[in-house]
């Protein structure tokens, strides 16, 4: 039969055995093992401290000892050296150091008991412990400790590696959450593991209702213009390398009555040591950008080519006839026709302009020379030119005579003015009247062109300030490169101001505002 005092040292041991299986929270470990090792030693006090890497000694729990000796304590550990052989450098300084305020900060009344922790034959730390006697040990008392060191010693390391674990994950989920395109992971069944707040927006669902769906359920293509949906691609063997990603672009069906998306997702495997998938990642990007690009670039190239067609055709052809050497031409022919070259190379000087306007403010560089303008002259100016160029529409100007003067560049309100003037001709049936009007608000201007012909279609009110954007009826009516409304936008925008299609119960109404 054992003593009862070694079957109670043995109870300490089994206990903290169990904390081993039972606890991964480090702090409350540390306060257990600390409250085992205080009763097993007979103690009045006693402390853990643990050994941080590049950090030194830092005091983890403690118990029964004033917070003003606790400080002391923490002080003089921090200056204990670090070593790369902690156990015969590190610990006996540790020891004296503690052993030394000991003394003093009691008189002699106290002595203290140290019990090493180690793993892996690695110094992680050390329980000390504050006794009224010192204490003579046996064999089997120095091995009942050493026992109970190593079982804490073993606890403190999975805690330790559990809170590293718990902290990479939360650093990881934030950093996943953070991420601004779409993501989401997949296991080797093709469950969806997890998937982020981005992904959840770009597919139309809370997360809950995709996290343990098939990908197969979520993932479903209208159409694909680029790469293999990903169970094809595994049918025909991928992954066959851990660094073999796979591409598919395409428009996403989405729940709730949702329009498809364009979206590009990239699948990355992760596979284990052997070469076993373990999971994979995937990234979907919102693509709806890089297709308008795209479309803006085959617009212009359409509308350029159609637009300089023309009057390169119109030129070509006169040039021709006028140098054939078989035919003597009149004056008026040859004077017509040179009228005719010279307003195509103006049309075609004009567009190339235009885009070179188009491309500057684009860049932001949209210079402005601001002077004090008055609007109700500029409006008077431009509707009489319009008068003798165009005879076959009335022009009027309506802006009063008083109309605030604004701070602003002359020449580009022109350029304005004349772009929405041009378009109202443009549009509007011959003997109709075309007008500009001015309005006054607290702080801004507001100068508005009405025309009376057909209006301007809901579907194309929002879009016709954009690049090269034309109206259905426009393009097979009407000549022009889709450029004049944006270059109108920018100016104004510049100017601190904005500009709109205003509803109107007859004809086309576009107005813009000013700061005053």
């Amino acid at each position: 039969m054992l003593p009862d005092f070694r079957i109670h040292q043995r109870d300490y041991l089994l206990e903290i055995t169990r904390a081993l299986t039972q606890e991964l929270d480090l702090d409350k470990l540390l306060a257990q093992i600390l409250r085992f090792a205080v009763e097993m030693l007979a103690g009045q006090a006693g402390l853990i401290a643990l050994r941080q890497e590049h950090r030194g000694w830092e005091v983890a729990a403690a118990h029964g000892i004033p917070s003003a000796f606790l400080r002391h304590v923490e002080s003089l550990l921090e200056d204990v050296p670090l070593h790369d052989d902690a156990a015969r450098h590190e610990l006996p300084e540790v020891y004296r150091r503690l052993e030394a305020l000991t003394r003093a900060a009691s008189l002699g009344l106290l002595s203290g008991v140290g019990l090493p922790l180690f793993f892996h034959q690695q110094v992680i730390g050390v329980i000390f412990i504050f006794r009224s006697y010192a204490g003579v040990f046996s064999a089997d008392d120095r091995l009942l400790l050493q026992s109970f060191a190593d079982q804490a010693a073993i606890a403190v390391r999975n805690a330790q590696l559990y809170q590293q674990v718990r902290h990479e994950k939360h650093r990881l989920d934030a950093l996943l959450d953070a991420v601004a395109d779409g993501m989401f992971i997949l296991t080797p069944d093709h469950t969806i593991e997890r998937c982020n707040p981005a992904f959840a927006r770009l597919y139309g669902a809370p997360r809950e209702a995709i996290r343990g769906h098939k990908h197969e359920e979520i993932i479903q293509w209208q159409r694909v213009e680029h790469g293999l949906p990903l169970e094809v691609a595994e049918a025909g063997g991928w992954p066959l390398t851990p660094r073999a990603t796979l591409y598919v672009q395409g428009d996403l069906l989405r729940p709730h009555d949702l329009p498809p998306l364009p979206v590009g997702i990239t699948y990355a495997p992760v596979l284990d040591a052997e070469g076993h998938l373990v999971n994979i990642i995937a990234t979907a990007r919102d693509i709806t950008h890089f297709r308008e690009a795209e479309e803006l670039k085959s617009t212009f190239i359409s509308i350029v080519s159609h637009e300089l067609k023309t009057p390169i055709a119109l030129i070509k052809g006169y040039v021709s006839t006028l140098r054939r050497e078989d035919v003597r031409w009149d004056d008026r022919i040859v004077q017509e026709s040179l009228e005719v070259i010279e307003e195509e190379a103006d049309r075609l000087a004009q567009l190339v302009e235009s885009l070179l306007e188009a491309s500057r403010l684009q860049a932001g560089a949209v210079e402005l020379h601001k002077g004090e303008v008055s609007l109700h002259h500029l409006a008077a100016r431009l509707t009489r030119r319009m008068a003798v160029s165009d005879p076959k529409h009335t022009y009027e100007n309506r802006v009063p005579v008083d109309f605030p003067i604004v701070e602003a560049d002359e020449q580009r309100l022109e350029q304005v003015l004349s772009n929405l003037l041009s378009n109202a001709a443009k549009y509007s049936p011959e003997g109709t009247a075309i007008w500009v009007e001015g309005l006054t608000r607290p702080d801004q201007v507001v100068v508005c062109v009405q025309d009376e012909g057909p209006g301007i279609a809901v579907e194309d009110a929002p879009h016709i300030f954009d690049r090269f954007y034309r109206a259905h009826d426009a393009v097979k009516h009407t000549k022009g490169a889709g450029l004049g409304l944006y270059l109108a936008r920018a100016i104004v925008e510049a100017h601190g101001g904005r500009i709109w299609v205003d509803p109107s119960d007859r004809g086309a109404r576009v107005c813009f505002s000013l700061p005053r």
